[in-house]
């Protein structure tokens, strides 16, 4: 599972799920910022296809590691697979039935706050066909809704 090795601090407030710069501006001058690579994760760079986030949300390292799997079964050795995020957020939980006071909680899992139009995981060397059903087999493993997309 992807853990970061070490962290600036041991507890860290939760992430918010904003909205990504890119959207809020109209749609021509969001192409301008896309093709200017003034935003590299919105685009499929190291791969042929990618899987585009939706929607904002958290992905658990848990949900990384069971899609990274469903990619490496379909893929084996003829392509490769390029995650592009990285759960570095530590969320934290009580024990049952604790009182109040007595500090916040012990690191329970780790994750990573995506929105909108982010490449979360890049695939290549496969067909086409092949390429989209593993993408779309590997998203049903994610809590968001996800899109296939071609380099272009």
């Amino acid at each position: 599972m992807l853990v970061p090795k070490k962290t600036k601090f041991k507890r860290y407030h939760r992430p918010s799920l904003k909205l990504s710069c890119p959207l809020s501006k109209p749609d021509v001058i969001r192409r301008f910022l896309i093709q200017e690579r003034n935003y590299p994760h919105l685009r499929v760079i190291f791969g042929t296809y990618g899987l585009k986030v939706r929607q904002p949300g958290w992905i658990t390292a848990r949900q990384l590691e069971a899609t990274r799997r469903v990619l490496t079964r379909y893929v084996r050795r003829t392509g490769k697979i390029w995650i592009r995020v990285f759960p570095d957020i530590s969320i934290t939980e009580r024990a049952t039935e604790s009182r109040m006071g007595s500090g916040k909680g012990a690191v329970s899992y780790w994750v990573v706050a995506v929105t909108t139009e982010i490449i979360i995981f890049e695939i290549s060397g496969l067909r086409r066909s092949l390429a989209h059903k593993v993408l779309r087999l590997a998203s049903h493993k994610l809590p968001i809704k996800t899109r296939v997309i071609q380099k272009y």
